[in-house]
């Protein structure tokens, strides 16, 4: 379990996790590099199905829309997203096909080997959906940042990615710096006044502190991936999402998902989490903290709620053993 200490500012709490290196697999560049790509977590064939199924939600709200003409690529006809081009609303977080693929065996694993156990629950987090060229939205610039409280010391959350599509150089990906993770310490330490700090679990970089980072060697990189990859990187990563280039064609599909030992959930964390899954409610990209409901219902940009509102899944999960412990209904 986590330790803590204060300090003049608040309490320091330490990571639940002591990372011993050696391990021959995915989890060496995890902990060496701050990210990391699972090859193959779910199989192409399927990770597809999970695209197309994805298309199919998206292209249900009644509008023209047409997945292969990017005239129809336009916020009319498409369900509200935020601007980070992730749906959180309309009950989608907890549609079947977001949850059959929370449940895939190969990213169960990946995270219960992170973890040492299999124990985990789930983030309830968002579906991202990229459309490379929209007339409508220019790309968006960087907004370096990493989703973890400089009052957290070491590894407390691992983020992940399931992709559903190609993302090469010119496509719409995640972009790191690798080895920030490593840093993360030094940079609060040294560059930061801790009276600043705060406990919120994101902070985002400006141009002068991305200097310090250069300084230090650190250049972005886009992570290149398949569909059916996993892509994991430490939550002390400095990291944003990666637009596409006018040279792209390909439109982003991916899902969020972030999972964490069970065990370290308060029992307030917990009915709070219930609490968000009886709602069909999206939280954070953290599984066991920063529980709370986030905004449920889709408003169109001059505040109106959208008339296509949804306030549960159009195809709703399965409700299996399995799937309850994930999402912290029922003990393990």
């Amino acid at each position: 379990m986590s330790t803590t200490q204060p300090t003049l500012a608040g309490t320091i709490t330490h990571g639940p996790l002591r990372v011993v290196g050696g391990y021959g697999d995915f989890r060496n560049d995890l902990h060496a590099n701050g990210y990391t790509v699972v090859k193959g977590a779910i199989p192409r064939a399927r990770a597809l199905q999970y695209q197309q199924r994805a298309f199919d939600w998206v292209a249900s709200f009644g509008t023209p829309l047409d997945m292969s003409d990017p005239a129809t690529w336009t916020a009319e006809n498409l369900p509200v997203q935020s601007k980070l081009n992730t749906f959180d609303n309309y009950g989608v977080i907890h549609e079947k096909f977001m949850w059959d693929a929370r449940m895939e065996p190969g990213v169960l694993d990946a995270f219960a080997k992170v973890w040492e156990t299999d124990e985990l629950l789930v983030s309830f987090d968002s579906l991202n959906i990229t459309f490379p060229n929209r007339a409508d939205k220019p790309p968006r610039a960087p907004w370096p940042h990493i989703d973890q409280s400089p009052f957290k010391w070491g590894m407390h959350c691992i983020q992940g990615i399931i992709n559903l599509s190609h993302a090469g150089p010119e496509d719409g990906s995640l972009m790191c710096l690798p080895r920030s993770s490593t840093l993360n310490d030094e940079f609060f330490d040294t560059q930061t006044d801790p009276q600043t700090w705060e406990t919120k679990d994101w902070r985002r970089f400006s141009e002068k502190e991305m200097d310090w980072w250069a300084s230090k060697g650190m250049k972005a990189i886009k992570v290149e991936a398949e569909p059916g990859d996993l892509i994991l990187w430490d939550s002390r990563t400095v990291h944003w999402g990666g637009e596409p280039t006018d040279k792209s064609n390909v439109i982003r599909m991916v899902i969020y998902a972030s999972y964490s030992p069970a065990r370290l959930a308060t029992k307030e964390a917990l009915e709070e989490k219930r609490r968000v899954f009886a709602a069909y409610g999206a939280t954070t990209h953290w599984a066991h903290d920063n529980i709370f409901l986030r905004p449920q219902v889709a408003r169109l940009p001059d505040g109106t709620i959208d008339p296509r509102n949804r306030d549960e899944p159009r195809e709703k999960p399965e409700m299996t053993d399995r799937l309850r412990k994930l999402a912290g209904l029922i003990p393990y």
